[in-house]
């Protein structure tokens, strides 16, 4: 598998600044708000929002990286397709992913690891114009240091389709898990705030997510639940708002979430 060019900033200038230092201090100002760290988590789920709406409620989750930001090396990253419709996973060629803060490295010996699934597939045109991976790379470029990304956009595939992949990949404290996901859409803000209470509920108690209204990354977020399940990893809430709290009216609200999943025997 040869990797070509880099996959360019798509929703740079309009979900994030287009700006490399006005992105800088606005991702800077985001993480320096007080919140609920957990310690050096191996997996998070974070909401792909606009920054305005949804970056403080991200920024919690990457906030709680500081004391394992320098041993994190490689970013397995699942969101689901908005754009272009995929039966499994999609997979991309590129060699790296560009943000306004340079250019991400693609980890391409790491899709090779997967590619012998059915699942995963290379396929360049459901990432082109993805945002849900794509907003989460100025926050990791903020945090990290030195990381590859290994990105994968989730269309059809069943949570353990996900979940296989996620297994093959899990690596040690050199590898962190991210799983891309709003909750619930357009709901008036008291119906928001109670259906997504209850989505955070069953993730908190590692119980899967029944339907896709109540979160858009259902598929990834199980995928993450079983093999939280089987590995005994501990969940960590960190924020639970929505766009009527943060940057929007209260008529039609969308929800987000920031959860932490820690390893047993990392307190």
């Amino acid at each position: 598998m040869h990797s070509r060019s880099t996959r360019p900033a798509a929703v740079a200038g309009t979900f994030y600044p287009g700006d490399a230092k006005t992105l800088q201090r606005g991702i800077a100002a985001m993480l320096a708000q007080p919140g609920r760290a957990a310690a050096s988590p191996k997996a998070l789920i974070v909401p792909h929002a606009g920054y305005v709406y949804s970056g403080p409620i991200a920024a919690s989750a990457y906030a709680a990286l500081e004391k394992s930001a320098a041993v994190i090396r490689r970013v397995v990253l699942f969101g689901p397709a908005h754009r272009v419709w995929v039966a499994g996973l999609a997979a991309s060629s590129a060699a790296g992913f560009a943000t306004p803060l340079g250019t991400v490295p693609v980890d391409q010996a790491a899709i090779a690891a997967v590619m012998h699934l059915h699942q995963v597939e290379i396929n360049d045109a459901a990432h082109a114009q993805e945002h849900s991976l794509e907003v989460q790379l100025p926050f990791l470029q903020a945090v990290l240091n030195d990381f590859s990304v290994v990105p994968f956009v989730v269309g059809g595939a069943s949570p353990t389709e996900v979940a296989e992949v996620m297994d093959i990949l899990w690596g040690g404290p050199e590898t962190l898990i991210v799983v891309s996901s709003d909750l619930s859409h357009y709901l008036p803000y008291a119906e928001a705030r109670r259906i997504d209470r209850a989505t955070a509920d069953s993730i908190l108690e590692v119980r899967a997510i029944s339907r896709h209204e109540q979160a858009c990354g259902a598929t990834p977020i199980n995928g993450l639940l079983e093999v939280a399940r089987r590995r005994g990893l501990l969940p960590d809430l960190l924020d639970l708002r929505n766009s009527g709290d943060t940057a929007g009216d209260r008529d039609r609200v969308v929800g987000y979430s920031a959860f932490a999943f820690r390893e047993p025997g990392n307190a």
